[in-house]
């Protein structure tokens, strides 16, 4: 698998809280050089980046890192993210809901943030690390019938990010229109490799173009 091939599934990340503006020049930058599939940025960022790099594709978050922000909320980010100019939306799902097995509230929330996407593209961040596997399968289905285009594995921020045994379930239980994108700890040329073939189509990652330019992963 050739480095051109990772980098265009790869959306170059940084979501740090002390990002500056110079940091995220430079991450955008290295997007339009390395021709990444996006980069994924805090939402702050998102107008300032459509003004200097129009022809980038932007990511942002919604509800990120916890998930627990009311819906209200979730739709707002976005409505104001799109405004701004992102393509892609990262929303973090209510893991309280899921715990308190209130399906239909994860099913209506993604359903309430897909209709303001529209034609955009909307990933659904699940946060593996604090679920079951049955709860995982449940988030599956109700990705799948909520119409996101992507269930997502991990922020990168929980306890754990992304593993090959997650995608593998993934891959059973969503229907045939709903992509994967790990996250989280996805370190080595090795680990961008494993899950690409294992059928992710985007990994988030802060440093796979350091790491596939010869070094060394950042933690974050």
């Amino acid at each position: 698998m050739e480095d051109n091939y990772i980098l265009k599934h790869i959306d170059h990340t940084l979501l740090s809280p002390t990002a500056s503006w110079e940091q995220i020049c430079e991450l955008c930058n290295e997007a339009v050089r390395f021709n990444t599939a996006t980069v994924c940025v805090p939402p702050f960022y998102v107008k300032r980046i459509r003004e200097n790099y129009p022809d980038i594709k932007i990511c942002t978050v919604a509800g990120f890192p916890l998930g627990y922000d009311k819906t209200a909320i979730k739709v707002a980010a976005t409505i104001a993210a799109l405004d701004d100019g992102a393509d892609e939306i990262d929303m973090v799902i209510n893991l309280a809901t899921v715990k308190n097995k209130n399906f239909v509230f994860v099913k209506d929330e993604i359903i309430a943030l897909k209709l303001v996407t529209g034609t955009k593209i909307l990933k659904v961040i699940i946060e593996t690390c604090y679920l079951t596997e049955e709860e995982k399968i449940t988030m599956c289905k109700i990705i799948t019938e909520a119409g996101a285009e992507y269930i997502k594995t991990s922020t990168g921020l929980g306890t754990a990010g992304a593993t090959l045994a997650d995608i593998e379930l993934f891959k059973a239980h969503i229907g045939p229109n709903v992509k994967m994108k790990a996250a989280g700890g996805i370190k080595t040329r090795e680990d961008m490799v494993a899950f690409l073939e294992a059928g992710c189509t985007r990994i988030g990652s802060s440093s796979a173009i350091k790491v596939l330019s010869g070094g060394i992963a950042n933690s974050y």
